[in-house]
């Protein structure tokens, strides 16, 4: 997301993060109304009122036109959309997140089930989340490619805990690996966290 995006999310959110302003928005996308009837409607000061305005203004959510001695006030749907179109896209916000280590909550997971430099295994997290991390982990300890006996899979796996069929049934559960007639492989299927 490119910085003045950025900027305009964050603006956006924080002009709608008030009560008053969340409920002119509401009212002005079903009629327009000037200061005055904003200020009766919600039962605030006209001072105010204008000043949540303002906040709106800067966003372009809200259009004002003169009538008269007053001015009335509405909202501007097509900023609201092309705000959405602009800002709102999955890719968008995923991207909110580029300069955010992902992998540091995998890492303390690992620091906190494997003990020490001896890398065993402390326990099988019963938390599915974690228990996949540690799976992904003890994934990558076996080559893509390589056909293993099961024999060689409890090799393998028994410096890291003792309780192998266990970690080869996750394994094959969390489709990290597959299994044929007492042979194993590693699967390079990405797997996502649900």
């Amino acid at each position: 997301m490119q910085p003045e995006q950025f900027n305009t999310l964050l603006r956006f959110f924080k002009a709608l993060a008030d009560d008053s302003r969340l409920k002119i928005v509401g009212i002005l996308a079903n009629q327009e109304c000037s200061v005055e009837e904003l200020a009766v409607l919600l039962q605030l000061k006209e001072p105010t009122v204008s000043h949540h305005l303002a906040k709106l203004k800067e966003l372009n959510l809200v259009t004002m036109r003169p009538e008269g001695n007053s001015r009335l006030y509405q909202l501007d749907s097509e900023a609201l959309q092309s705000i959405s179109k602009e800002i709102f896209t999955p890719e968008k916000i995923a991207s909110l997140i580029e300069d955010v280590d992902t992998e540091a909550w995998e890492s303390k997971v690992l620091k906190n089930y494997f003990e020490g430099d001896t890398q065993r295994l402390k326990e099988i997290p019963a938390s599915r989340k974690k228990r996949l991390v540690i799976l992904k982990w003890l994934a990558n300890q076996f080559d893509v490619g390589v056909n293993y006996p099961e024999h060689l899979v409890n090799d393998i796996l028994k410096p890291y805990h003792l309780d192998c069929a266990t970690l080869r049934r996750e394994l094959i559960a969390c489709k990290l690996m597959q299994r044929e007639d007492g042979v194993y492989w590693r699967i390079t299927i990405d797997i996502k966290d649900e």
